[in-house]
């Protein structure tokens, strides 16, 4: 790829320093993908502006404006503190001409609410879990179809956040009480999804119209206590003391039932398309014991960071870092120019 203008667009307080020397893991981790992918790019001849932004559009465009970028190489997962706002952010950028790198505008805003993705994945006859709403200032109202084990999660928040043991409830009062949770300490609407038990699968996907699926990575709480559910808590997810406390292991998925990978990357590529997405993305799925596969949830504009999930399963595949954030920026430009 010829050298490129990039404007990194970051959250204000994700910033990165000019470099890691000296600071520890826990100090580098809530920027360190943001110091990754600017690296990356620098490295490979790239010229790089980073942006951080919290609420202010104007700085967005006078940055557009002023360096007239090749690309947005977007990194926002919210603006003005709300992620369904970084689609109306990228369908401005649309509005400029300005390529952008990763989802469109209508598959952040379905990713943006999970009841609303898992609507239209059921639409498409994708295997999901079975859920149900519970709106806040409502009484939870349980369906019978629903049974127990259940997890309760924030409607609209990500990454895990508000995702912890307790989310998964056994009966009615815990489940009230769960929801009751999530509505005080989240301030989102919660929803209930059956709990499915079982291996917890990832597959990164990239493309636009032709879809390209990475190697099938695989989480592990190798010293997950005995009796507690395994399911990635925001502790999993962020907190590294935590992480090596359950003996977190991420790898290639081995040891699956014949056809399984091919069945599930087949999935992975419907929904993709159901769910109208462009770029890249992971999907999350459960693999149980007796080899149902449910998709649980599709995450565009997944993490980028060097050596995490969807970096690794990319290598595994012969995509280096630096080659996979070129892949990125071509994928954002391609789609600039897609027929309207």
């Amino acid at each position: 790829m010829k050298p490129r203008r990039a404007l990194l667009l970051v959250r204000e307080d994700h910033v990165p320093p000019d470099s890691i020397e000296g600071l520890s893991d826990k100090a580098i981790k809530p920027w360190k993908g943001e110091f990754d992918v600017r690296e990356g790019l620098t490295e490979h001849g790239h010229a790089v502006e980073v942006l951080g932004v919290d609420d202010d559009l104007d700085a967005v465009s006078d940055a557009v404006r002023r360096l007239r970028p090749h690309i947005v190489f977007n990194l926002l997962e919210e603006f003005a503190r709300e992620q369904s706002f970084v689609a109306y952010l990228l369908g401005y950028l649309e509005m400029l001409g300005q390529p952008y790198t990763g989802c469109n505008p209508v598959g952040l805003l379905y990713a943006a609410d999970k009841a609303r993705q898992q609507r239209a994945l059921r639409q498409h006859r994708i295997p999901t879990p079975g859920f149900f709403e519970a709106p806040r200032g409502r009484r939870v109202r349980r369906p019978e179809r629903m049974a127990f084990p259940l997890i309760v999660k924030s409607q609209t928040s990500h990454g895990s956040m508000g995702i912890t043991q307790s989310s998964v409830v056994y009966d009615d009062q815990a489940l009230a009480d769960q929801v009751a949770a999530v509505h005080d300490t989240m301030h989102t609407d919660a929803m209930v999804e059956r709990f499915i038990e079982g291996r917890e699968l990832y597959m990164g996907v990239m493309g636009n119209q032709r879809l390209e699926t990475f190697p099938l990575w695989e989480l592990r709480l190798e010293k997950l206590p005995a009796g507690r559910p395994f399911l990635a808590t925001e502790k999993v997810k962020w907190d590294l003391a935590y992480q090596e406390r359950v003996g977190l292991e991420t790898g290639p998925a081995t040891g699956l039932p014949e056809g399984t990978a091919e069945k599930i990357a087949r999935i992975a590529k419907r929904a993709y398309r159901a769910l109208e997405q462009s770029g890249y993305a992971r999907m999350d799925f459960r693999l149980t014991d007796d080899g149902r596969v449910y998709l649980i949830e599709s995450n565009p504009n997944c993490d980028l960071t060097y050596g995490e999930d969807f970096a690794k399963s990319a290598e595994i595949a012969g995509i280096e870092y630096p080659r996979l954030l070129e892949r990125v920026m071509s994928l954002g430009e391609r789609w600039s120019r897609r027929p309207r």
